[in-house]
Protein backbone atom coordinates (compact mmCIF):
# COMPACT_ATOMS: atom_id res chain seq x y z
CA UNK A 1 0.00 0.00 0.00
CA UNK A 2 1.54 3.36 -0.77
CA UNK A 3 1.66 5.83 1.23
CA UNK A 4 -0.59 8.96 0.95
CA UNK A 5 0.81 11.88 -0.83
CA UNK A 6 1.57 15.29 1.08
CA UNK A 7 -1.78 17.05 0.03
CA UNK A 8 -3.96 14.48 1.31
CA UNK A 9 -2.02 14.49 4.84
CA UNK A 10 -3.01 16.12 7.62
CA UNK A 11 -1.12 18.45 8.73
CA UNK A 12 0.78 18.83 12.07
CA UNK A 13 2.68 20.98 14.84
CA UNK A 14 5.37 20.21 16.81
CA UNK A 15 5.41 21.83 20.16
CA UNK A 16 8.94 22.08 22.45
CA UNK A 17 8.49 21.49 26.30
CA UNK A 18 10.99 22.01 28.54
CA UNK A 19 10.92 18.75 31.55
CA UNK A 20 10.99 19.73 35.55
CA UNK A 21 13.05 19.47 37.28
CA UNK A 22 15.93 19.37 34.42
CA UNK A 23 17.91 16.60 36.06
CA UNK A 24 14.60 14.10 35.52
CA UNK A 25 15.33 11.67 33.26
CA UNK A 26 12.43 9.64 31.63
CA UNK A 27 11.68 7.89 28.37
CA UNK A 28 9.58 8.66 25.60
CA UNK A 29 7.17 5.87 27.12
CA UNK A 30 6.28 7.26 30.14
CA UNK A 31 5.71 10.72 28.87
CA UNK A 32 3.61 9.28 26.53
CA UNK A 33 1.81 7.02 29.21
CA UNK A 34 1.37 10.53 31.52
CA UNK A 35 0.28 12.57 28.77
CA UNK A 36 -2.43 10.53 27.51
CA UNK A 37 -3.76 10.08 30.67
CA UNK A 38 -4.04 13.92 31.16
CA UNK A 39 -5.00 14.90 27.98
CA UNK A 40 -7.99 11.57 28.01
CA UNK A 41 -9.05 13.06 31.95
CA UNK A 42 -9.66 16.79 30.11
CA UNK A 43 -10.73 15.65 26.71
CA UNK A 44 -12.05 12.23 26.71
CA UNK A 45 -11.65 9.73 24.25
CA UNK A 46 -12.71 11.72 21.48
CA UNK A 47 -10.78 14.86 22.71
CA UNK A 48 -7.87 12.20 22.67
CA UNK A 49 -8.22 10.74 18.94
CA UNK A 50 -9.09 14.61 17.78
CA UNK A 51 -5.27 15.61 19.11
CA UNK A 52 -3.53 12.83 18.36
CA UNK A 53 -1.09 13.42 20.97
CA UNK A 54 2.68 11.45 20.16
CA UNK A 55 5.59 11.83 21.79
CA UNK A 56 8.44 12.49 19.02
CA UNK A 57 12.01 12.61 21.36
CA UNK A 58 12.57 13.33 24.88
CA UNK A 59 16.25 14.82 25.72
CA UNK A 60 17.33 15.76 29.22
CA UNK A 61 15.43 18.07 30.13
CA UNK A 62 13.14 18.57 26.76
CA UNK A 63 10.65 16.96 24.77
CA UNK A 64 8.90 17.09 21.72
CA UNK A 65 5.53 16.54 21.07
CA UNK A 66 2.83 16.38 18.10
CA UNK A 67 -0.93 16.79 17.10
CA UNK A 68 -3.08 17.50 14.87
CA UNK A 69 -2.73 21.35 13.66
CA UNK A 70 -5.76 23.46 15.45
CA UNK A 71 -5.51 21.36 18.12
CA UNK A 72 -2.20 23.13 19.60
CA UNK A 73 -3.87 24.93 22.33
CA UNK A 74 -5.76 21.77 23.65
CA UNK A 75 -2.33 20.02 24.05
CA UNK A 76 -0.66 23.11 25.63
CA UNK A 77 -3.46 22.85 28.23
CA UNK A 78 -3.10 18.98 28.59
CA UNK A 79 0.92 19.52 28.92
CA UNK A 80 0.63 22.35 31.68
CA UNK A 81 -1.89 19.73 33.45
CA UNK A 82 0.35 16.40 33.30
CA UNK A 83 2.39 16.57 37.14
CA UNK A 84 3.97 12.80 37.49
CA UNK A 85 5.73 10.88 34.72
CA UNK A 86 5.43 7.64 36.35
CA UNK A 87 6.65 7.62 39.87
CA UNK A 88 8.27 11.23 39.66
CA UNK A 89 6.08 14.88 39.87
CA UNK A 90 6.98 16.93 36.85
CA UNK A 91 5.97 20.05 35.75
CA UNK A 92 6.43 20.19 31.50
CA UNK A 93 6.09 23.78 30.07
CA UNK A 94 5.69 24.62 26.61
CA UNK A 95 8.16 26.86 24.89
CA UNK A 96 7.01 26.44 21.31
CA UNK A 97 5.41 25.90 18.77
CA UNK A 98 6.37 25.24 15.11
CA UNK A 99 5.42 23.41 12.04
CA UNK A 100 8.67 21.43 11.34
CA UNK A 101 10.71 19.42 13.46
CA UNK A 102 14.15 21.09 12.02
CA UNK A 103 12.95 24.38 13.95
CA UNK A 104 12.61 22.83 17.16
CA UNK A 105 15.70 20.61 17.14
CA UNK A 106 17.43 23.87 16.30
CA UNK A 107 15.78 26.03 19.79
CA UNK A 108 16.81 22.61 21.94
CA UNK A 109 20.60 23.33 20.32
CA UNK A 110 21.18 26.79 21.76
CA UNK A 111 18.83 29.40 22.17
CA UNK A 112 16.27 28.16 24.50
CA UNK A 113 18.34 27.50 27.78
CA UNK A 114 21.77 27.31 28.37
CA UNK A 115 22.87 23.72 29.32
CA UNK A 116 23.83 23.81 33.56
CA UNK A 117 27.47 23.51 34.02
CA UNK A 118 27.48 22.93 37.56
CA UNK A 119 24.79 20.90 40.25
CA UNK A 120 25.43 21.19 43.91
CA UNK A 121 24.19 22.23 47.37
CA UNK A 122 23.38 25.77 48.58
CA UNK A 123 22.71 27.24 52.01
CA UNK A 124 20.85 30.56 51.86
CA UNK A 125 18.91 32.13 55.24
CA UNK A 126 19.20 29.17 57.15
CA UNK A 127 17.53 27.15 54.28
CA UNK A 128 19.11 24.37 52.30
CA UNK A 129 18.71 24.31 48.75
CA UNK A 130 19.37 22.23 45.35
CA UNK A 131 21.65 24.15 42.91
CA UNK A 132 21.79 24.47 38.79
CA UNK A 133 24.14 26.87 37.94
CA UNK A 134 24.33 27.82 34.16
CA UNK A 135 26.94 29.44 32.08
CA UNK A 136 25.64 33.04 31.95
CA UNK A 137 25.95 33.39 35.41
CA UNK A 138 22.47 32.22 35.96
CA UNK A 139 21.09 30.12 39.46
CA UNK A 140 18.33 27.97 40.18
CA UNK A 141 17.63 27.19 43.70
CA UNK A 142 15.42 24.62 44.64
CA UNK A 143 14.02 24.19 47.97
CA UNK A 144 14.74 19.97 49.52
CA UNK A 145 11.38 19.07 50.95
CA UNK A 146 8.92 22.33 49.63
CA UNK A 147 5.41 21.63 49.19
CA UNK A 148 5.15 25.57 47.21
CA UNK A 149 7.65 27.04 45.28
CA UNK A 150 9.41 30.59 46.83
CA UNK A 151 10.61 33.12 44.47
CA UNK A 152 14.32 34.25 45.23
CA UNK A 153 15.34 37.71 43.47
CA UNK A 154 19.63 37.07 44.61
CA UNK A 155 22.25 39.63 44.09
CA UNK A 156 26.18 39.47 43.35
CA UNK A 157 26.36 39.98 47.01
CA UNK A 158 24.14 37.29 48.00
CA UNK A 159 25.93 34.56 45.41
CA UNK A 160 29.37 35.63 47.44
CA UNK A 161 27.80 34.39 51.13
Amino acid sequence: MKPLPPTLRENRRYVLARIDPPWFETDSRTLYEALAETVTALYGDTGMARIQPAVISVRPGYAIVRCIRSTEADLLAALAAVNHAGPQKVAIRSLRTSGTLLALRRAIGGAVTPPATETGEARFQGKTYASIRYQIEKVDLFENGFKSQELLFLTAEDLEE
